[in-house]
């Protein structure tokens, strides 16, 4: 369904060490520079964090998440725990199995330097 996922940013360096430590612990290799852009390719996917071409501000989404899939719940804590030596911020509850309507799913949540909202989710068993 998604080509890519690209986030803006007021710090591309502090974003790109943030992003390599985060999707380090999933097992992607170091953000590549393009420009004013940070690439990540992992997976078949693509993640992309830059400045925003208008000149204006980044700012993060009021009521979005950005989802990364974690092989395991160590890994989601692994990634959590980069995500928080990086500059980010640990949000709503702690990393863990919540019961949803898709059946159990072992979250870990963080805002990244900049606000994004993101989270490592690893589907239980």
């Amino acid at each position: 369904m998604f080509s890519h996922v690209m986030i803006g940013t007021n710090d591309l360096e502090k974003a790109k060490a943030f992003y390599d430590a985060t999707l380090g612990a999933l097992g992607a290799k170091p953000g590549v520079m393009n420009g004013e852009r940070v690439v990540y390719m992992h997976g078949g996917n693509l993640f992309l964090v830059t400045k925003p071409i208008n000149g204006e501000p980044a700012c993060s989404a009021n009521g979005g998440t950005i989802g990364f899939a974690a092989a395991s719940p160590e890994q989601a804590d692994a990634w959590h725990a980069a995500g928080v030596a990086a500059g980010g911020t640990s949000i709503e509850n702690p990393p863990g199995v919540r019961d949803g309507s898709f059946g159990q799913l072992y979250l870990a949540y963080l805002r990244d330097p900049c606000g994004n909202k993101l989270c490592a989710m690893h589907r239980m068993g």
